[in-house]
């Protein structure tokens, strides 16, 4: 039997818009702390502007993926993609703090644009080359997260308003409504929909949990939740251990964080359906799991060798006027140690980068091959909802990796989150192997 072809010509509009999102995201991002720090926030506002957006879209996403099953994808991105140009637009004309944490909220509750996306995508693909179609959202994203940044950096350069970014965020915002309204096909046709939903139904209203009882559902939710934990505190301690080990500083940084969104990519586009092809998305989802190990405890193990430019009193005058990171708000300050300007050289480079590829492309499989299982699991009627769920543990990750990843950090020393990270992996990873050895993962057919 062959393998149905996959049709790009069906997706692109999907990643269009996907990517056009997720660049209206990626160009606030960086500056969250800044628009709180410009209302005088202290470190607990802080962390609840960081939060605001990831505790909504827990509450929000898995709802708007059900009134997706119901009322069409279309729709319902459209409804996301207002709300998310709404609170870019109060994110700029903010003049309070509470407007900054107003606008993070409206587009956490409503913007379930990517939890549709892949329900759409989820729609036009074949369980052969679903997982081959969501890793097209996942490059997406790693091209946003190349773009977004950049894009900011540059505005602040030609303005000195915060409200600059968040009004360009608010023109991309715009621009995927109309990639949404001219280029997209609805991809859930009314005999498709899930019609036992009505807006007038409380229950509606509520994330259905009772997906997890579908067999292995809650497995692979868990797998999804605890790799983005893992994943999310690798990131976002990133920069810090780099300073530690390397003595990188922005620029620095910046070539890391763009290596790793072209491996990502690369991941994501270029090997995930050849893969797919030939071992199938639960051994897929192993091989992923494995590199992700890999990829942190060599992470960990990265020897402690500035950079052939170091110089630690530059650097530590430099780090002196940077504004805190988001983790260091979000659970108080800390020190970093900055290396000793001996023994530079570009070995201590080069090993980070050996780690961060087959980490990234680890993290380029993992969660369109366990989002591809979770949609076998479910009918096509109920795409939204269980996407929207596994969006949801996502976020709720996003929201709690960098408290975790930090504490531990604080406690335990810099290499400690992902010596942990790589443990907490390695074991789902033989969990998983066990489970999936002794049950027959029962498709739901569509």
């Amino acid at each position: 039997m062959t393998t149905p072809k996959f049709d790009h010509n069906t997706v692109f509009p999907i990643f269009a818009l996907t990517f056009v999102d997720i660049l209206g995201l990626t160009l606030i991002l960086p500056l969250l702390h800044l628009y709180a720090l410009n209302f005088g926030a202290g470190p607990l506002e802080i962390g609840i502007v960081a939060a605001a957006f990831p505790l909504a879209q827990v509450l929000g996403v898995p709802v708007m993926g059900a009134l997706s099953d119901r009322y069409g994808r279309k729709p319902i991105l459209l409804i996301s993609q207002i709300s998310t140009c709404f609170g870019f637009i109060i994110l700029a004309l903010s003049n309070s703090l509470w407007m900054v944490i107003l606008s993070r909220v409206i587009d956490g509750v409503f913007g379930a644009n990517i939890a549709t996306a892949q329900a759409a995508i989820s729609d036009v693909t074949t369980d052969e080359n679903r997982a081959q179609g969501l890793g097209l959202t996942g490059a997406a994203f790693g091209l946003g997260f190349l773009f977004g940044p950049a894009i900011s950096l540059i505005a602040l350069e030609f303005s000195d308003s915060l409200a600059t970014p968040a009004m360009i965020a608010a023109a991309y915002s715009f621009i995927s409504i109309c990639l949404t309204l001219f280029m997209f096909r609805e991809t859930l046709l009314p005999a498709q929909r899930r019609t036992s939903l009505a807006l007038m139904n409380w229950r509606t209203w509520l994330p259905d949990v009772s997906l997890l009882k579908r067999p292995q559902m809650g497995l692979l939710m868990l797998l999804m939740f605890a790799q983005q934990v893992v994943f999310y505190g690798f990131e976002s301690l990133l920069g810090l251990f780099t300073l530690n080990r390397l003595g990188l500083l922005g620029q620095g940084n910046s070539l890391i964080f763009i290596f790793v969104g072209i491996v990502l990519v690369y991941g994501q586009t270029r090997l995930i359906g050849k893969w797919k092809k030939k071992y199938g998305e639960q051994r897929l989802s192993q091989i992923a799991l494995g590199l992700l190990a890999v990829g942190l405890l060599l992470l960990a193990l990265t020897p402690a060798q500035p950079h052939p430019f170091y110089i630690k009193v530059a650097a530590e005058r430099e780090v002196a006027t940077l504004a805190p990171s988001a983790t260091e708000t979000m659970i108080g300050q800390f020190a970093v140690q900055l290396p000793e300007d001996t023994n530079r050289g570009f070995g201590g480079y080069l090993w980070l980068l050996a780690a961060l590829v087959p980490l990234s492309i680890g993290a380029g499989l993992i969660r369109p091959s366990l989002n591809a299982l979770i949609t076998q699991r479910a009918t096509r009627a109920e795409y939204g909802a269980v996407l929207g769920l596994s969006a949801a543990l996502v976020t709720l990750a996003n929201a709690v990796a960098p408290v975790i990843g930090g504490l531990i950090y604080q406690q335990y020393g810099m290499t400690a989150p992902f010596l942990v990270g790589a443990v907490v992996i390695a074991a789902l990873l033989i969990f998983t192997v066990g489970i999936f050895r002794r049950t027959v993962l029962a498709q739901i057919p569509s």
